[in-house]
């Protein structure tokens, strides 16, 4: 595999990470997720939007994100994903530096930036049957808009939903859910989309930005309003919504089934426009 690391484009085996790296030992670095469609990048323009949004917020003076559409075309052609599904993982830390230390290194200090192309297979069968989720207490910093390299809390909740059967973990936040271990979260009241308002608790997830695009389209009502835990079970649809997943048909909330147990006209109205747009 042909990767991008540090302005070269070099063997997967070749990539040596620096054990000073501060994305190593501080978790100090941020990152992106691009999904590819037979070799063309999906709304690649909000993806490095958002990383270079993440790149100021922690003062991160990275390489110029223009040029990732370049390389990321690259690598899926070099690795020979010009056809069916990918995904680009870009990755950006604020380098190596040595002694170990809190505070941010010399200006000078290079920032380390990885990236490569992978075949992605899409949850079909998940997508028709929809998943269950799991409800678990929100625990992780309140910057979450900001796409870190910092996801313990996330890849603990992830876990405990395989254990529990589960296709997703869903974060509450003082009895209010906010958005799942790497989606977010929106349910159906009454023929309206209702979803966490776009703040420091959530990350303004791109395929919401797109859902939201097509709900104005088919004059589908969006409130931006919090969703209570003890409202839950009055949801007539559930869904969540990501890069990776897509519009996901939520049928089951811990115990509860939601509906009638089966992915919701809407939610499929959604997902069907969705497609439309990708393939």
């Amino acid at each position: 595999m042909i990767v991008y690391f540090n302005n070269r484009f070099i063997p997967k085996e070749e990539v040596k990470i620096s054990p000073d790296d501060r994305g190593f030992l501080f978790a100090d670095g941020v990152y992106e997720v691009i999904r590819s469609y037979d070799g063309k990048l999906f709304r690649v323009e909000d993806h490095l939007n958002r990383l270079e949004r993440s790149l100021r917020e922690l003062r991160i003076k990275g390489p110029d994100t223009k040029n990732f559409k370049t390389i990321a075309d690259k690598l899926i052609q070099d690795n020979h994903m010009g056809n069916g599904d990918a995904a680009l993982y870009i990755q950006i830390t604020r380098g190596a530096a040595t002694p170990r230390k809190h505070v941010f290194p010399d200006k000078e200090t290079p920032p380390t930036v990885y990236a490569y192309a992978y075949p992605f297979q899409s949850p079909h069968e998940e997508w028709k049957k929809g998943i269950k989720v799991i409800l678990v207490p929100d625990i992780r910093w309140t910057r979450c808009d900001i796409k870190s390299v910092g996801l313990l809390p996330n890849a603990m909740a992830c876990q405990q939903a395989r254990e529990n059967g589960a296709g997703e973990a869903v974060f509450v936040r003082d009895g209010v859910i906010t958005e799942g271990s790497h989606t977010n979260f929106c349910a159906i009241f009454d023929k309206e989309l209702v979803t966490y308002p776009k703040s420091n608790y959530i990350l303004a997830g791109i395929t919401r930005k797109v859902v939201s695009e097509i709900c104005r389209e088919l004059n589908i009502p969006v409130r931006e309003f919090p969703i209570f835990e003890k409202d839950i079970e009055k949801a007539d649809e559930c869904m969540v919504l990501g890069t990776t997943t897509e519009v996901m048909p939520v049928v089951q909330v811990n115990d509860h089934i939601v509906g009638d147990g089966k992915p919701g006209p809407l939610t499929m109205k959604l997902q069907q426009a969705f497609r439309e747009r990708v393939t």
